[in-house]
């Protein structure tokens, strides 16, 4: 997950004169996010949400932030609070921008934090709905790489839990690597990250296939 924050703090480079307002907020807030203040980055995104009513980006990356911010949570009242803050600022970006992949995958996301918190207790409920989400994001957006990404990991995920192997999967990670690599980068802030863990699973993948 720290690969995450890492990447998305370089998703798109400005020049440091005449930024506007708007620019000069998302460029401290990626900073303090890399520097792992999530909270003061997630105020910052906030604060930049309650001016940019239009656009959904500073809304989505509070939700990330959130969320990601979850995983390894012992506390599930925190983890309540913090996810429940996170879909409320997902559902703010939904508003802004409909059918959007990037905000679907995200409460994808928010469902993996609740299961990988209590699997017992979310996993059932949940599951389904992930499936269905990734079914959608990949219906709206076939060539999306966070999409296919996101989905193959899920779809590992569960082989895993299942005990089955999850080698048929390693072509769709192959696939999402090549892209990533020829989508075009043109929308400032724009959440392009995830290669970097692509390439992760895909070296993983080879460990496990290459003869011992």
């Amino acid at each position: 997950m720290k690969s995450v924050v890492l990447i998305a703090t370089l998703i798109f480079t400005l020049s440091l004169t005449a930024q506007t307002p708007y620019e000069k907020g998302m460029n401290k807030a990626f900073t303090l996010w890399e520097q792992q203040k999530n909270t003061e980055a997630a105020q910052l995104f906030e604060r930049i949400a309650s001016v940019e009513k239009d656009n959904w980006l500073p809304s989505y990356y509070v939700g990330l932030i959130e969320i990601i911010s979850c995983f390894g949570l012992k506390d599930e009242a925190l983890l309540n609070t913090k996810l429940t803050r996170a879909k409320e600022f997902l559902d703010s970006a939904s508003a802004i921008s409909k059918d959007n992949p990037e905000i679907m995958i995200s409460y994808a996301l928010l469902n993996t934090a609740y299961i990988a918190f209590d699997g017992a207790k979310y996993g059932m409920t949940l599951s389904g709905e992930n499936v269905a989400i990734y079914q959608k994001a990949q219906a709206i957006a076939p060539n999306n790489p966070r999409v296919l990404l996101g989905k193959t990991e899920w779809d590992m995920g569960t082989a895993k839990f299942f005990g089955k192997s999850t080698a048929p999967y390693c072509e769709d990670i192959e696939r999402a690597i090549d892209l990533f690599e020829a989508e075009e980068q043109t929308i400032p802030y724009y959440p392009y990250s995830g290669i970097e863990r692509a390439k992760e699973i895909s070296n993983n993948c080879k460990k496990e296939t290459s003869p011992k």
